[in-house]
């Protein structure tokens, strides 16, 4: 007896082109065409358009259209704000792939440049720029800010190597970030990058880490000898000028006391010759003017004086036995 098996369908009757899925088709082209023409420039950017690859206008921020499904292109070029790039160190968290990655960290942990005197030393310093051509930027190179990068390591290898590693080290900071950002700021014209250098600065600037600890040495040495000469100044500036105020002092008081003498002299001598010729005129009268005079600066200071006749036959009538009573 013949097994009954189920019925298959007939597939040349069934229909794989059902009524939906030409409208469904027609909405996702609408959707991408929509998606596609619509695009939003942020503040602090512009957007540089292309039509089939060729420059086409430069749209200023706000929402814009253009022809859909790839016809025009939007390159968004942040032309409205400072942009910088770091070398040697990274700062954590930033979003430009050229500024930050895990692998540009491990790559800027240490920038070695030789010196001018063949001295190595490792170097750390951020460039600060705008774009102000947001066209050249976008169409003369194909990564602009990478390119940067380039001619900002070269420049400043350059600048370090036109210098001695104490002008690289201590004084010739300022020259050299001056010199750097005129050097890169004349060749990114040259080349129409489309950008302006703004700020080129140093930040930490130190021998190799082999040789730290022996150059730290010689700095503290350096210091150490440089605050003793300070000491030294300062207590010689100290006692220099006191002594020679000393000296002043003493020669001052010196030839004072010298004119004194000599004026004394000199009035002296003017008073005996001026006596002399008092004498010569009338000597009797003359001696006994000098004699009175001399008694009289003699006895001023007693305290109290008898004078007696030749002929007087006693002092005690004449004493005042009761003693003077203080007025």
């Amino acid at each position: 007896m013949a097994k009954d098996y189920p019925q298959l369908p007939d597939f040349h009757r069934v229909s794989l082109k059902p009524k939906w899925l030409l409208p469904l088709a027609v909405l996702v082209l609408l959707g991408a065409t929509f998606l596609t023409a619509m695009y939003q420039v942020p503040t602090n950017s512009v957007a540089v358009i292309q039509r089939f690859g060729a420059y086409l206008d430069t749209k200023q921020p706000g929402l814009h259209f253009k022809l859909p499904l790839g016809v025009d292109r939007a390159t968004i070029v942040e032309a409205r704000r400072q942009q910088k790039l770091e070398f040697g160190y990274g700062t954590m968290g930033g979003t430009n792939p050229s500024q930050f990655s895990e692998s540009r960290i491990e790559q800027e942990a240490e920038r070695n440049m030789v010196t001018g005197d063949l001295n190595g030393v490792v170097v750390e310093w951020v460039i600060q720029y705008r774009v102000e051509d947001a066209k050249a930027f976008a169409f003369n190179f194909r990564e602009p800010a990478e390119t940067l990068r380039d001619l900002a390591e070269a420049v400043m290898r350059e600048v370090v190597g036109d210098r001695t590693v104490d002008e690289v080290l201590t004084v010739g900071r300022q020259e050299m970030e001056v010199a750097s950002l005129e050097r890169l700021q004349d060749l990114s014209s040259k080349l129409e990058m489309g950008i302006r250098i703004e700020q080129v600065q140093l930040r930490n600037v130190n021998p190799p880490p082999p040789v730290q600890a022996s150059f730290d040495e010689v700095n503290r040495a350096q210091q150490e000898k440089e605050q003793m000469i300070n000491q030294a100044n300062g207590e010689y500036n100290r006692a220099v000028p006191r002594a020679r105020g000393e000296a002043e002092q003493k020669v001052s008081e010196a030839e004072g006391y010298a004119k004194k003498r000599i004026n004394e002299a000199e009035g002296d001598a003017a008073r005996f010759k001026a006596q002399l010729a008092a004498y010569l005129e009338a000597p009797e009268v003359t001696r006994r003017r000098l004699y009175l005079e001399t008694m009289q600066e003699t006895l001023a200071p007693l305290a109290g004086k008898v004078i007696l006749d030749d002929a007087a036959s006693g002092v005690l009538p004449l004493l005042n036995l009761t003693p003077a009573s203080n007025p």
